[in-house]
């Protein structure tokens, strides 16, 4: 179609054209250059007008065999930018469109023959994501990137590494949404979008769990932004490290502290029964000895030697204790050897069964004889029984049953030791925290939370699992198991 045009709307099209800083002419079907604008008669020095294309831009005696103007003649249609080779096997790029006239193409318009400048801001744009693309994927930290949508677009080797999937994998077929558990992209898109979590489009230092490949959280430290293009969202990218050795060696510290805590707090307990015990033995040596010469010496009735036999039984049952508390709470450094764990329990039983708190329970004890010797710290391991039977008998308010049993495992390769009683078990919400440092739901100045997280770190040091649990009638167990050979 035929526009009618002024002459002065002609005269600032052609004004248009030699303002263009890239070659642009018109050709005829036979490749005669018809005209050209101010730009190309400069570049070339020469008027070029009259001259075959293929002549003066290639060298060549006869059209290109790729020549973008033979398709557009072809098919009727524009050939955009198109690529081919020339004589000089340089790479070249020129858009092409055909000039109708009455329905007949009567000539083709091609543009830009400048081409060096072309290709080296493509060769410029090509390094520059090249080296972007390499600069996250050798990110410590893993970069995720996602459209609107939640396709992720961008998933570097860190990432991949942290989650399990490959790259290939995750540029597939992922969408963030798999990434995090429940609705947890939602949360933070909403955290995003607020402006309390770092000001709007940006979320700083949040943790949260992603879900790895297998299923398993993996707690990380997420910073996140929205990507906006002309004020619109368009996508989200996010960087984050994981947690899982900070939090390790976090867990490691506090069980060294609480283990130092124990340390000198036995330690202390091992002065104190020293002192006590000097103190103690002698005066119990001294009736001992005056009750067995009082025997000797003089011709007693029966009943008075019957209460010098009990006087004789009972400072010896005290010497005993004595005996037993301080081989408990010695001072020494602990080294592990092969012992019979029902010894362990007996030893700790003997220093409570008679206390005040036990005289309204029922201790049974059920000590398998065919279990073999485990390799361990008879102080530690005995801790970990008076800990749990203590527990047990406050529970229970000093009145119900302890059930005590040991036992060979199924495989032959543990021993298996059960504590149970009939108290009121562990509500479900604490259940998951019993062995968390400092965990406690006992009054303030009743208790400091460490028991049950020192039992955990001692049976865990000699390779073995403790489990914490409820019976099915009422009150709670303990499960401990121990290797036989670690």
């Amino acid at each position: 179609m035929t526009i009618p045009r002024t002459e002065t709307e002609k005269e600032y099209l052609i004004r248009a054209i030699d303002a263009l800083d890239r070659e642009m002419i018109v050709i005829s079907p036979d490749h005669r250059i018809l005209a050209t604008n101010r730009y190309t008669i400069e570049k070339r020095g020469k008027n070029i007008v009259g001259d075959v294309c293929y002549d003066v831009f290639h060298e060549r005696r006869s059209p290109c065999d790729d020549c973008p103007a033979r398709r557009v003649l072809h098919d009727g249609k524009p050939v955009l930018k198109d690529s081919y080779r020339s004589l000089q096997e340089s790479e070249q790029r020129v858009s092409c469109y055909p000039i109708y006239s009455e329905g007949v193409i009567t000539a083709l318009l091609m543009v830009d023959f400048d081409l060096p400048r072309l290709g080296k801001l493509e060769e410029e744009l090509r390094r520059s994501n090249a080296f972007l693309k390499n600069m996250i994927n050798s990110a410590v930290d893993g970069v995720i990137a996602a459209d609107r949508r939640g396709k992720i677009f961008i998933f570097n080797q860190s990432a991949a590494e942290v989650s399990g999937y490959s790259i290939d994998e995750a540029l597939d077929r992922l969408y963030i949404q798999n990434i995090y558990p429940d609705r947890g992209a939602w949360d933070i898109m909403k955290k995003l979008r607020s402006d309390e979590y770092g000001g709007r489009g940006k979320l700083k230092e949040y943790h949260v769990d992603v879900l790895g490949k297998q299923g398993e959280r993996i707690p990380i430290s997420l910073y996140a932004s929205i990507i906006y293009e002309e004020g619109r969202e368009v996508g989200s990218i996010g960087f984050f490290h994981d947690l899982r050795t900070r939090i390790r060696l976090k867990k490691e510290l506090e069980s060294a502290q609480i283990q130092l805590l124990q340390n000198e707090k036995m330690a202390s307990l091992g002065k104190l029964a020293a002192g006590v015990a000097h103190q103690l033995n002698n005066p119990l040596g001294g009736i001992m000895l005056y009750s067995r010469l009082i025997q000797e010496e003089y011709a007693l009735s029966e009943p008075a030697v019957a209460d010098l036999n009990r006087i004789l039984r009972d400072a010896e049952r005290c010497r005993d204790i004595v005996k037993e508390l301080l081989v408990f709470a010695r001072q020494t450094r602990h080294e592990k050897q092969l012992l019979d764990v029902n010894k362990a329990i007996s030893r700790t039983l003997f220093l409570l069964e008679k206390q005040v708190l036990f005289q309204n329970i029922i201790i049974e004890t059920r000590l398998s004889m065919n279990i073999p010797m485990v390799l361990g710290d008879i102080q530690q391991l005995s801790h970990v029984f008076m800990n749990i039977i203590l527990n047990a008998a406050q529970a229970m308010e000093g009145r119900g049953k302890l059930t005590i049993s040991s036992m060979l495992s199924e495989d032959a390769q543990k021993v298996v030791i059960t504590i149970s009683d009939t108290g009121p078990g562990i509500p479900e919400d604490v259940l998951p925290h019993v062995f968390e440092p400092f965990y406690t739901t006992k009054e303030e100045g009743q208790g400091t939370g460490l028991g049950l997280s020192l039992a955990y770190g001692i049976v865990e040091s000699h390779h073995g699992k403790i489990l914490a649990g409820n019976n099915p009638d009422s009150g709670s167990v303990f499960v401990i198991e121990l290797p036989i050979n670690p």
